[in-house]
Order: C-alpha cells, then sequence, then structure tokens
C-alpha cells in the first residue's frame, strides 16, 4: 500500500469517527470544545490498529503484511525472533487500546481510566528505556506520553468522563 494510499484510508477512519460520535459528544456535558477528547480518542484507535497489525505479522509471517516492517527495520530485528510470544501481547495490547478508545468517546469513567493506565504505562517504560540506554528515544518518548498524561489528567478532562456520564451540577 502507497504512502498516499495510507494517508487516504487514515483520513477516512478519522472523518468516520468523528462524525460517529459527534452526537454523543454532543448531548455530554462540557466545559470546553472536545477537540482535545477527539484527539485522544482518534490516537487510542489508530495505536490499537498499530499494535494489532504488529501482533498480526508477528503472528502470522509470510504474508504480504510483511514488507510494513521496512518501515521499522529495527524493530522487526528485535521482536522477529520472539514471533507469537511478541505477537499476542501486541494484539492483546491492540484489543485493550481499542476497548479504551471505545470508553473513551463514550466519555465513560472506566474508559478514562483505562486510557490513564495506559499512557501511564508507557511514561514508565519510556523512562525505563532512557534509564537502559536508550537516552534519546526513551527521553523523547517520555517527554510524549508524561505530557499526554498530563493532558488526561487535567481536571476538565477528568470531568468530562465524571460519574459515567451523569450531568455534573455546580
Amino acid at each position: 500500500m502507497s504512502h498516499n494510499a495510507c494517508v487516504a484510508v487514515f483520513q477516512v477512519i478519522v472523518i468516520g469517527l468523528g462524525n460517529r460520535f459527534r452526537s454523543e459528544f454532543d448531548m455530554a456535558p462540557q466545559t470546553k470544545s472536545p477537540k482535545g477528547i477527539i484527539a485522544v480518542g482518534i490516537l487510542l484507535f489508530f495505536a490499537a490498529i498499530m499494535a494489532s497489525l504488529a501482533g498480526t505479522m508477528l503472528v502470522w509471517r509470510g504474508t504480504t503484511l510483511d514488507r510494513l516492517w521496512l518501515l521499522n527495520p529495527r524493530a522487526y530485528q528485535e521482536l522477529a525472533p520472539h514471533g507469537k510470544s511478541a505477537g499476542i501481547p501486541f494484539l492483546l495490547l491492540g484489543m485493550g487500546l481499542a476497548v479504551a478508545g471505545t470508553g473513551w468517546f463514550k466519555r465513560r469513567l472506566w474508559g478514562w481510566r483505562l486510557a490513564v493506565g495506559i499512557i501511564a504505562v508507557q511514561v514508565l517504560g519510556d523512562l525505563v528505556n532512557a534509564f537502559m540506554g536508550e537516552f534519546v528515544g526513551g527521553g523523547v518518548g517520555f517527554v510524549i506520553a508524561g505530557a499526554l498524561l498530563m493532558y488526561l489528567l487535567r481536571p476538565e478532562v477528568r470531568a468530562a468522563f465524571a460519574s459515567d456520564n451523569v450531568p455534573i451540577v455546580r
């Protein structure tokens, strides 16, 4: 699949998700524009797709999808020797991210908690990578994931998920 085709598919997914969940956002109590909340939901689904794709390529080798490893040959070198033992956790991660994205877009408290947990684990993993010698990758990942976690923990973001979407009385 060409780069332009991948971009087109991603745009269709993003536009479709935005239209699908717009009515739910209109009904939910809001303190600010949901742009950040929509972006996090899209990120969760994008990550679910990527993790599932990696898991699929590790579990079922020899398909045309294997060409995608050319985009990240280092990851292939590190993960390919582990095959299914690495692929199955990636598939589980993809399912967890999809569940988190679903709960996120429905503004469920459990969706917020799951997203916070997943990003917190990412922050810790990036920090460990930085201390293990991957200063650039771990450091950059730590800053990005840390900023995302700080956004998720902002009171106004958390309030959008309060009591499983029961309107907040102030």
